[in-house]
């Protein structure tokens, strides 16, 4: 986007070594000044022994008006309005990434955000003899994040929490919206709303993020430029955010290398009858896992491809119909009439990874040894 012409800015968090912005400006204050290291390693793949007390992060559970996420958050809405505020339809063209937070734990949130939820979520529901059936990574998010057999009134509370947190959010995005909107730029100014991941709130058993489960990998994406496209329409086919990135890219009238991945979503945005590939990718091969994995998601199909733990241990497999199974309880993957349809969805996932997941797999623990090479530390 700069050699397009654009003047990248970032406002709020992008988990970004303190020392690279990677052609941003931030504004709003140094929200990215943590130093990373890159180590880690797996769990072993027999290490199931739950620990005898829940996660502390569920002691973050509760209603109050001040939090690490909410105090970031406020700073990166005043950042993004002062910004805004400031900027001339004369001025170069910009490209600007607003990072907030929420509604990421700590569940801390005012308490007339919960107030419209209490007592109105759901609880999970996860059928008898599902966390036992499950893969062995599934297992070992739950004992290594602690959140195994969490009391129903604990999972109550973070639900009703999680949903206030993100009106909460939807809030502070309105002020941005109208701070543009009063602006002297928003007829030529196009706003994507997307985020990184979801969260588990329970589901299946899991918190936080850290799975391929659609409650964690599926995310919101809202495209808006009225002066392009009325309000109102909604595509139902897969995406990823590498096709995000093309579809910003083509835009803004930017060039990107041959090698990057995704497609644009310009033709598509313009033309709902437009053929679209109808494709997902997503990939975990962070903490608390004993081994790496990958999801492709095709039409209703999604099918998780769990790397060896180690030699004892294969690779695990999942394929779940979501049009007759949202819920991804029934794992199709052990039966033979799948078979055919399971090998094509692992070419497809290769193909578009470009390599097989377990060499992703090998090549990961080997950094994680490795660690980042950091221009700082000797």
């Amino acid at each position: 986007m700069n050699a397009a012409g654009y003047e990248s800015i970032l406002c709020g968090k992008m988990h970004y070594d303190r020392n690279r912005r990677y052609g941003f400006t931030e504004i709003g204050g140094n929200m990215n000044n943590s130093d990373k290291k890159g180590k880690g390693k797996r769990r072993e793949a027999d290490n199931l022994t739950p620990k005898d007390s829940i996660s502390g992060r569920f002691d973050d559970f509760h209603t109050g008006n001040d939090s690490s996420i909410l105090k970031h958050d406020r700073k990166v809405t005043a950042g993004t309005i002062e910004f805004l505020n400031n900027r001339e339809d004369s001025d170069k063209p910009f490209f600007m990434l607003v990072g907030y937070l929420a509604p990421h734990f700590p569940l801390i949130v005012p308490q007339v955000y919960w107030q419209h939820y209490e007592g109105k979520v759901p609880m999970p529901k996860i059928p008898e003899g599902h966390l036992e059936s499950q893969a062995r990574n599934y297992k070992h998010l739950r004992i290594g994040f602690n959140v195994e057999n969490i009391p129903d009134e604990i999972v109550r509370k973070g639900r009703e929490l999680y949903y206030g947190l993100t009106q909460w959010l939807d809030n502070e995005v309105g002020k941005v919206l109208r701070a543009l909107s009063n602006s002297k730029i928003a007829d030529n100014t196009i706003v994507i709303y997307t985020t990184d991941h979801g969260e588990n709130m329970g589901e299946h058993g899991l918190w936080w993020k850290n799975c391929l489960y659609e409650h964690a990998s599926r995310v919101p994406l809202i495209v808006s430029w009225p002066a392009r496209w009325k309000g109102g329409q909604r595509r139902t086919q897969a995406c990823s955010l590498v096709d995000a990135v093309q579809t910003i890219a083509e835009l803004g009238g930017a060039d990107v290398p041959d090698d990057w991945n995704g497609d644009s979503m310009v033709r598509w945005l313009d033309n709902p009858d437009s053929k679209w590939k109808d494709l997902a990718v997503s990939e975990y091969y962070g903490h608390n896992i004993a081994s790496g994995n990958a999801m492709i998601r095709m039409g209703n199909y999604k099918y998780v491809y769990h790397t060896p733990a180690d030699t004892d241990h294969p690779a695990e497999r999942e394929l779940y119909n979501l049009r007759t199974d949202p819920g991804e309880f029934n794992n199709l993957a052990g039966r033979k009439k799948y078979r055919r349809r399971i090998r094509a969805m692992h070419d497809a996932l290769v193909k578009e990874i470009g390599e097989h997941p377990n060499r992703t797999e090998q090549r990961c623990r080997a950094d994680y040894a490795r660690g980042y090479s950091r221009p700082d530390k000797k």
